[in-house]
């Protein structure tokens, strides 16, 4: 048996680079394996048995274990390097090459983290490797270790993409019950500003779109044309996700429509609260503006200044000063009125 490659630091991973590994039999639970285990099974499954092999690409030792002992097109490790991160599924010499886009693992789903899964399923095998962690996988690998059963590389698959679906359910839904929560209190008059929060959300939500956005033409172009050993039931499978998929993002597209429409509406009453306040100093500046001008005129040391030996002088003058006042309130309000 080949010696496996030694790694200073596993990552969360065996000395293979090696997460988790799986093989399934029809109708039973996942035998778990380690890398050395996997390596002898390699070549040993018989019948419809197959493994499921998830591979942590931040051990250096993972890419070098595949490459020596796993028969991978050149396209997984050039698509892996080349850095593309668009969500494709496609056939390389008869088998499916993938490249899935996910929510990063961490607490908060609606997060700016995004993580990506590279994909290759043959009859026998299934390899995923990634350089961060994914929600999606780590659901796909509780599901194996708490026994449920696979009937075939291409099922794990499915199942793989429906947890993908499941997860941008939880987060459209998380992202909806904070967009009400905005949205009542601007119904209640409850007025903060919020667009920093929005524009966040709607920020995360459309790069998500735009990743994922590819995915179903993709499946629908796979299942035009499958590989000869893909079964009826594998087929159906990857239907249902494409179809799950596609009420996903729509359901994507619309949350990030009424978002942008909850934007205009915040801005609309930010700006309205702001001419509010502006009519008020306007108001409170031409109010002044009679008795400003009275002061600065009496206010000049010259000759000849009138009423200055008026015995009801002052009061003259106050009554002047109230009528100009009363005149110049009149007209800002009836000009308030007329727009």
């Amino acid at each position: 048996m080949t010696s496996l490659i030694p790694a200073p630091n596993n990552y969360g991973s065996d000395q293979a680079g090696l997460i988790t590994g799986f093989r399934f039999r029809p109708g039973q639970e996942g035998e778990p394996l380690d890398g050395d285990t996997a390596l002898s099974q390699l070549n040993a499954t018989q019948g419809d048995e197959f493994l499921w092999l998830h591979f942590n690409l931040a051990n250096a030792a993972s890419e070098r274990w595949m490459r020596s002992h796993l028969d991978l097109p050149d396209e997984f490790y050039e698509t892996r390097h080349q850095g593309s991160r668009s969500t494709r599924i496609e056939q390389t010499r008869g088998e499916l090459l993938a490249v899935v886009n996910d929510v990063g693992f961490s607490k908060d789903l609606l997060s700016a983290e995004t993580a990506t899964l590279w994909v290759h399923a043959s009859q026998r095998l299934l390899v995923t490797a990634r350089l961060k962690p994914l929600h999606s996988v780590d659901l796909l690998r509780l599901a194996a270790k708490h026994g449920e059963t696979f009937r075939s590389p291409v099922n794990l698959l499915g199942h793989l993409l429906q947890d993908q679906a499941d997860v941008l359910v939880r987060m459209v839904r998380e992202t909806t019950l904070k967009v009400d929560g905005i949205e009542d209190k601007l119904l209640a008059h409850l007025l903060h500003d919020h667009r920093a929060e929005l524009a966040v959300m709607r920020r995360i939500l459309v790069r998500f779109q735009r990743l994922l956005a590819p995915e179903p033409s993709a499946l629908l172009r796979l299942l035009n044309r499958p590989p000869a050993w893909l079964n009826e039931l594998d087929v159906q499978e990857l239907r249902e996700a494409t179809e799950e998929f596609s009420l996903v993002l729509n359901d994507l597209a619309g949350l990030v429509e009424r978002i942008k429409l909850l934007q205009e509406e915040v801005a609309a009453n930010l700006n309205e609260q702001t001419n509010r306040t502006l009519f008020t100093l306007t108001v409170v500046t031409v109010l002044a503006l009679p008795i400003n001008i009275v002061a600065g005129f009496f206010g000049m040391n010259v000759g000849g200044i009138p009423l200055s030996n008026h015995p009801h002088g002052f009061w003259i003058l106050a009554m002047l000063v109230v009528s100009f006042t009363a005149l110049a309130g009149w007209w800002a309000f009836r000009v308030r009125l007329r727009y």
